[in-house]
C-alpha cells in the first residue's frame, strides 16, 4: 500500500469552504466543481472538499471529531500564523497555548472542520 496523501472534508457548500481555504492557504485549487474541490499542499498532500449530499455511503460522523495538523519550524511561527488567521476572521477555538506536546492552537473551517497548528517541544512530555 502506498502512503497517504490525501484527506476529504464532507462540507455543506463547496463554493464557501473553497474560498475559505483558498485564502487560507494562499494557494489556488488544482480541480473546483459545484460538488469537489481539491488542493495540492506544499509536499504533494492534497486536500478534498466533497459536498456531503453526494458522498455514497453518506456520512455518519459528528463533524469536528479529527482535526487536520499543519507543523511549525518554532513557536514563533505557531504564534504568527495564529495572528495571521485571527486578523483574516478564521474562527479559532483554542488560543495558542503550550501542551505537553508543543506549542499549538485550533481553529475551525466554515462547516467546523478542526485545524491544529503546532510545533512540537524539544522535550515533549
Amino acid at each position: 500500500m502506498k502512503p497517504a496523501n490525501f484527506i476529504l472534508l464532507y462540507v455543506d457548500s463547496v463554493a464557501e469552504s473553497c474560498r475559505f481555504y483558498q485564502t487560507l492557504l494562499n494557494t489556488q485549487p488544482v480541480e473546483a466543481s459545484s460538488t469537489f474541490a481539491m488542493f495540492v499542499l506544499p509536499g504533494g498532500f492534497k486536500l478534498g472538499l466533497w459536498d456531503k449530499r453526494g458522498v455514497e455511503p453518506a456520512p455518519s460522523g459528528a463533524t469536528g471529531d479529527s482535526e487536520f495538523v499543519f507543523s511549525c519550524e518554532t513557536d514563533d511561527e505557531v504564534d504568527a500564523v495564529h495572528q495571521d488567521w485571527h486578523n483574516r476572521t478564521v474562527t479559532i477555538l483554542q488560543a495558542p497555548t503550550t501542551m505537553d506536546f508543543g506549542r499549538t492552537f485550533t481553529a475551525a473551517d466554515p462547516d467546523g472542520h478542526r485545524i491544529r497548528v503546532y510545533h512540537v517541544a524539544d522535550n515533549p512530555v
